[in-house]
């Protein structure tokens, strides 16, 4: 079956995250069809955005804004309606619904979610922490970790880490090499959660061997053997049976479910520091 496909116009006050992660979503959701995207973020002057509409004049489509300012709505909302271009504030559901329940006007502050605070400060010490604890580095201080994720190679713990160090979630990766011990701080390790990550031998292979190909390495290597990566798998989940430590399987999750699990389980986790 042949794909169709449509513009998709995004249009942001800010850095158009929010945007892109709805749009992207609801897309995602209608099976042979592909948007074309066009993000035109922090637009933020008259002159800008009269730059948008000239490129939705010239590939019309579905027009979806973040823009708090009620006067560059008004003339996107206006030039869609020229245009036969379907127009939808995605914000404006939402800060009706607060209006309404809390009895006030909204700030029209551009951008207000992304601010120098306490948060934003907390997810860069985040960041820094888990550059520089992947792949098993700088292992003796692991007791300083929110979480520390454990699984042999090409279980997407380096992405995963990172997605959650954005969340502001001090996150550390050990890989499990065969033949290699786990480090003594890890064993000793109190505060952290420690996950393990586990795949199926096939979808290892798989990712190991575009690796290899990648950096034209030879495939001919128990690396990508199917029979030496299902002893690892086994290995490893017997190792976090003996640890007690939670399991989860990323055959088949994105790193954004595995990130959400994770967080459940951290919510979890912190809770038996709270009630002691």
């Amino acid at each position: 079956m042949g794909r169709n496909f449509f513009h998709l116009h995004l249009v942001s006050d800010a850095t158009g995250e929010t945007l892109i992660a709805v749009a992207r979503a609801a897309a995602a959701q209608y099976e042979g069809v592909s948007a074309i995207e066009h993000i035109y973020p922090l637009i933020r002057s008259r002159a800008q955005l009269e730059r948008v509409i000239e490129e939705i004049d010239s590939a019309p489509g579905v027009v979806l804004y973040t823009m708090v300012e009620a006067e560059f709505a008004e003339r996107l909302e206006a030039a869609c309606a020229a245009a036969a271009c379907p127009c939808l504030s995605v914000l404006s559901p939402v800060l009706n619904l607060f209006q309404s329940y809390l009895g006030a006007a909204q700030a029209s502050r551009p951008g207000a979610q992304h601010v120098l605070n306490s948060e934003y400060f907390k997810r860069i010490d985040a960041m820094n922490y888990t550059l520089l604890h992947d792949d098993g580095q700088m292992a003796d201080d692991f007791e300083d970790a929110d979480v520390v994720l454990v699984g042999v190679s090409r279980t997407s713990k380096t992405p995963t880490s990172i997605y959650l160090a954005n969340r502001g979630i001090k996150t550390a990766n050990i890989p499990l090499v065969p033949g290699i011990p786990l480090p003594d701080s890890l064993q000793n390790a109190k505060k952290p959660l420690i996950v393990g990550l586990v795949a199926s031998p096939e979808r290892i292979v798989q990712i190991r061997q575009n690796r290899l190909l990648s950096l034209n390495a030879d495939e001919d290597s128990p690396y990508v053997d199917r029979d030496s990566v299902a002893e690892e798998i086994a290995q490893s989940r017997r190792l976090f049976a003996r640890s007690q430590w939670p399991v989860i399987d990323v055959t088949r999750r994105s790193i954004e479910e595995t990130a959400a699990a994770i967080i459940d389980l951290y919510k979890a986790h912190r809770m038996k520091f709270i009630a002691i």
